[in-house]
C-alpha cells in the first residue's frame, strides 16, 4: 500500500476561534489522497462533528496519539465537493 503526504498542522499557538477555519481551509486545498496531521491542545472531537457535518464521505479520521496533554489526529481527504453537494448543502436546495 502507497504512503499517502501529509500536511503537518500544530494548532496549539493559534487562538481557538482560528483553529477550524485555519484546518478546513488547509483541508480544501489538499489533493485527493493526501491528508493532514493535525496536533491538538485538547480531543478535537468537535471538530470531527464538523467534518461529518460540511464533509460527510470525503475525509477519513485517525487518532495517532490520545492525550492527555497533545492529541494527533490524521485527517484524510477521500474526495472532492462537487457544484451540486455544494450547491445542495447551502439553503436547502434541491
Amino acid at each position: 500500500m502507497s504512503q499517502t503526504s501529509a500536511v503537518t498542522l500544530d494548532v496549539r499557538a493559534v487562538a481557538p476561534r482560528f483553529r477550524h477555519p485555519l484546518i478546513f481551509s488547509i483541508f480544501q486545498n489538499l489533493p485527493p489522497g493526501q491528508s493532514l496531521l493535525l496536533t491538538n491542545d485538547h480531543d478535537p472531537r468537535p471538530l470531527y462533528y464538523q467534518f461529518q457535518a460540511e464533509s460527510t464521505g470525503l475525509f477519513t479520521w485517525d487518532y495517532v496519539e490520545n492525550g492527555p496533554d497533545v492529541w494527533q489526529v490524521r485527517i484524510g481527504k477521500t474526495g472532492e465537493l462537487t457544484t451540486a453537494d455544494i450547491n445542495s448543502r447551502c439553503c436547502g436546495g434541491h
